[in-house]
């Protein structure tokens, strides 16, 4: 892939299970890294995280709003099914 790239990404926690975080990112293997290493204290209580899904996006401003849908009810309704 050529030029930047913004990711949105779920994470589910692997122990204890069933905990999901949504986030934002240019760089995905060091913000998975951060979350797994609880640098990132809205998601430390649930480490260890695995990636269960990502999607990349050239332009920043649909990454957030894709980001922001995916927190809303209808967003997250949508990722259990398709998730």
């Amino acid at each position: 892939m050529e030029g930047k790239f913004w990711y949105v990404y779920m994470l589910q926690s692997i122990d204890p299970p069933g905990h999901w975080y949504v986030g934002l990112t240019e760089n995905l293997v060091a913000r998975l890294k951060a979350h797994n290493s609880l640098k990132v204290p809205h998601t430390s209580k649930f480490a260890p995280w695995r990636i269960e899904t990502a999607t990349a996006f050239r332009n920043k401003t649909k990454a957030a709003a894709f980001e922001k849908y995916l927190k809303s009810q209808s967003g997250r309704a949508f990722a259990k099914r398709h998730f």
